[in-house]
């Protein structure tokens, strides 16, 4: 996994927010939900692929997924933005930031067999095929966060709250996948890129203007 085209693709996926447009749900059922933690629980050593689906969850499991490998990640990553949604529902937190940031701690957990899942779920996403389900799981996540975090933005605000939420999840994901295995240092660092936000948003908020969406930051 390349970084330098992760990143370019980290950059394109935030750029598919702008559009403001969801992408149709996925597929959603027990059956599938169940095959793929089997398959996420060994993903990080053995890969994403068909032959390792029906060696976890039976001969007929690929028949779940018909478009392939791509679906079985794209599904997966669905799957966890599910979890965080229903995770966070009974939050008492009063503070939008801080929801904000219990979720993007839940989305992205230390757990080294969630990490190395993603990891080789990314070689499938940067491939050619998988590409646009990247894009698409993406703005499904972005959107689950504020979703989990009881946001009810509208309009305009609707879509430059996910553009700059967008920019932020970029890059903690980024430190995620490298050094999130360390907890206290991630959640510093998730303090510290939601910190950047909400001076940039007073700052602006100050001299009249706009928000803007921040760019992904690197590491």
């Amino acid at each position: 996994m390349l970084p330098g085209k992760l990143e370019q693709a980290l950059s394109l996926a935030v750029a598919t927010l702008a559009a403001g447009v969801m992408p149709a749900p996925m597929e959603r059922d027990v059956d599938r939900d169940e095959a793929l933690r089997k398959l996420a629980a060994v993903a990080g050593e053995c890969g994403w692929s068909v032959t390792t689906l029906k060696a976890v969850a039976g001969r007929d499991a690929d028949l779940l997924f018909p478009a392939g490998v791509v679906e079985m990640v794209e599904a997966w990553s669905d799957l966890c933005d599910r979890a965080m949604v229903e995770a966070m529902q009974d939050t008492q937190e009063p503070r939008l930031s801080q929801r904000v940031r219990q979720a993007i701690l839940l989305r992205l957990p230390s757990d080294e067999q969630r990490r190395s899942a993603a990891r080789q779920g990314m070689t499938v996403f940067l491939s050619i095929r998988g590409q646009k389900a990247f894009r698409r799981a993406w703005v499904r996540t972005v959107n689950a966060i504020w979703q989990a975090a009881q946001d009810d933005a509208t309009g305009l605000t609707y879509v430059s709250k996910r553009l700059t939420l967008g920019g932020v999840y970029a890059s903690v994901f980024l430190y995620w996948l490298s050094r999130g295995a360390e907890e206290a240092g991630f959640a510093a660092f998730v303090d510290r890129r939601l910190a950047d936000v909400l001076r940039i948003g007073r700052i602006k908020a100050r001299f009249g203007l706009s928000a803007a969406p921040t760019a992904p930051a690197k590491g």
